[in-house]
């Protein structure tokens, strides 16, 4: 009876990996600014994602300034100065603060039910650009707007779905990784021979760590599936990716971890069978 209830708790241990990183990744890592910011900065240097805002930055502002008859050189030069500016490290100064005032868009979003969208609002990217232009001497520079403007990376027209799972993740972010180990110590103490339960609780956990990556994969497709015809692809992909490298991180740690246990384990028992 033991040896049967302890199978069946690593039997959920394995399940409750994946569950337990979800919970604790939406909790601590998409609802904390900090860490959304942080794990958002890399994509300053995406060529996608860089596109895509220069691509909407450039429609939102070209003819916005009255040149006169210089007005397709302005607009040409507009664009090119932010392609360059794309490069420099106040684009990336922008772009940190542009996505910490998104994060309580974002979050809104997925708690209250306002808009079925995650954008980011490249304010502070036009006020960059408009300085460094200003800076130069551009002609007509100081005329651009600086004009809140969203730009839209992912949308869906089930977002109320992600809500409620948002909201149920948040709750158990705290508990249900708690209970993922004191089931996995549980199936330990309970078993008749422990070595062993130590190996299977070990190759549990790589179980589930498996199972893990394989979610955050096949959600990855489900989620560019899903898309609008307008959003870009690959910039959507490259902020599904920021998004989620925890949780593919915790994936390899913990399948490192429940390998090792179970390798350790295996090797005592050789060990002691050895004269």
């Amino acid at each position: 009876m033991r040896t049967i209830l302890s199978a069946v708790l690593i039997a959920l241990v394995a399940l409750l990996v994946p569950a337990s990183a979800v919970a604790y990744w939406a909790d601590h890592e998409l609802g904390d600014a900090d860490r959304y910011t942080a794990a958002m900065s890399p994509l300053a240097g995406n060529q996608d994602v860089q596109q895509v805002v220069v691509t909407q930055v450039t429609r939102a502002l070209a003819g916005q300034i009255d040149a006169g008859p210089f007005q397709i050189g302005v607009d040409a030069l507009l664009g090119e100065a932010l392609n360059s500016f794309a490069d420099t490290p106040a684009y990336r100064t922008a772009w940190d603060a542009a996505n910490r005032a998104a994060h309580a868009a974002f979050l809104d979003a997925l708690t209250t039910g306002h808009g079925d969208a995650l954008t980011i609002d490249v304010a502070p990217v036009i006020a960059q650009v408009k300085g460094e232009l200003v800076a130069d001497g551009v002609p007509f520079a100081d005329l651009i707007p600086v004009t809140h403007l969203s730009v839209k990376v992912m949308e869906y027209d089930n977002l109320g779905a992600l809500r409620e799972g948002f909201r149920m993740l948040q709750i158990a972010g705290v508990w249900l990784p708690a209970l993922t180990v004191v089931l996995a110590a549980a199936a330990i103490a309970i078993a008749v021979h422990r070595r062993r339960a130590v190996m299977a609780t070990g190759l549990g956990l790589a179980v589930g760590a498996v199972l893990l990556w394989l979610a955050v994969e096949v959600c990855r497709r489900l989620a560019l599936d899903d898309l609008p015809a307008d959003i870009d692809r690959p910039a959507a992909g490259a902020v599904y990716d920021a998004l989620t490298a925890f949780l593919r991180t915790t994936a390899w740690v913990v399948l490192v971890i429940g390998l090792a246990a179970a390798l350790v384990a295996w090797v005592m028992g050789r060990l002691r069978r050895t004269p």
